[in-house]
């Protein structure tokens, strides 16, 4: 997806230089730095400049290719000071920095999201799982039966290829970037820690809000 992950944060401990696809472990991530999770973003795409904002910081606007000292030390502050700290800002074109090592799209389920709000009696942001595309009108759990097939939206056609394993970073509120859930433990009583799954992209085209998701 245009810009999905077009820029990532290295840190100091990162053995990547930023020219091919690297794991996450290289990056600094909410998973380990809580407060990352209530930073939002808004791009614009002409000038490729970001306008980020963080209850704890000031807004800031910046353009990550020239501008990426002060975007490290903005981000900075909200590092847990134990781990690695921000170095580098990588940009990786046509590929980006996902979770896979393979490039995806992932795709959450509505009815799910629910499914686990009942398990933690209580509402929940739809942002910890930080899906790139989110559908209703199947049953809870269902897309876990829909590997290996194919799904097209819009004029776009997907290969359903893996379960989304989850981490600490769902356990975030993102209004606060303070842990106050603990979403994995509620996902293991179900026998899994999955939620969502990763796609690949089988013939490019273009998605809009509205778009009915099909298994073809």
């Amino acid at each position: 997806m245009p810009y999905d992950r077009l820029w990532a944060i290295a840190h100091d401990a990162a053995k990547s230089d930023g020219s091919a696809w690297a794991a996450c472990q290289n990056f600094n991530r909410g998973a380990q730095s809580p407060a990352l999770m209530a930073i939002t973003a808004k791009l614009d795409e002409l000038s490729e400049t970001i306008t980020l904002r963080h209850p704890a910081r000031p807004d800031l606007t910046v353009q990550p290719d020239t501008e990426s000292a002060a975007l490290l030390a903005w981000i900075g502050p909200l590092i847990d000071p134990t781990r690695a700290q921000p170095a580098q800002v990588f940009r990786l074109d046509g590929r980006s920095f996902t979770d896979t090592p393979f490039a995806s799209v992932s795709l959450c389920s509505h009815a799910s999201h629910d499914a686990v709000e009942t398990l933690m009696l209580r509402p929940l942001q739809t942002e910890r799982w930080r899906g790139n595309i989110w559908f209703e009108g199947a049953a809870h759990w269902e897309e876990f039966q829909w590997l290996g097939h194919e799904l097209r939206i819009g004029t776009v056609h997907l290969k359903v290829e893996e379960r989304i394993r989850r981490c600490k970073a769902t356990t975030a509120n993102t209004d606060t970037g303070i842990r106050d859930v603990d979403t994995l433990k509620a996902l293991n009583t179900l026998g899994h820690q999955d939620f969502g799954i990763y796609a690949t992209v089988t013939q490019t085209g273009t998605i809009a809000a509205g778009d009915q998701l099909e298994l073809v």
